[in-house]
């Protein structure tokens, strides 16, 4: 099964009858997830479904719409202290006795 799969069987169970830009609703998802907190992004894909079922939009409308989300999640200005999720605090072996002249590096 795959996503396209999922999306008709849940519509189906949802009974809901509408075509899903899953690109669109994922790069929001993953823009609310980075930029604000990491539950925001289900709560994010949820509310543009809602507004965009709320408008009866056209898929022009919805896409509007998450451009709006889009950018308010891009300047989402996260607190101080936040946890920064490309900041890894994994330990770095130390090599300093390891010959590496031998060594060939890629350009």
């Amino acid at each position: 099964m795959n996503l396209h799969d999922w999306i008709d069987e849940l519509s189906d169970a949802l009974d809901v009858d509408t075509e899903v830009d899953e690109g669109l609703v994922l790069d929001l998802a993953r823009t609310a997830s980075q930029n604000v907190q990491k539950t925001a992004a289900p709560i994010t894909a949820y509310l543009l479904g809602f507004a965009a079922g709320a408008a009866d939009a056209a898929p022009d409308q919805v896409e509007r719409l998450a451009a709006r989300a889009q950018a308010l999640a891009e300047s989402w200005d996260k607190p101080a202290d936040a946890h920064d999720p490309d900041d890894v605090d994994d330990d770095v072996p130390d090599d300093s006795v390891v010959d590496h002249t031998d060594d060939e590096y890629e350009d």
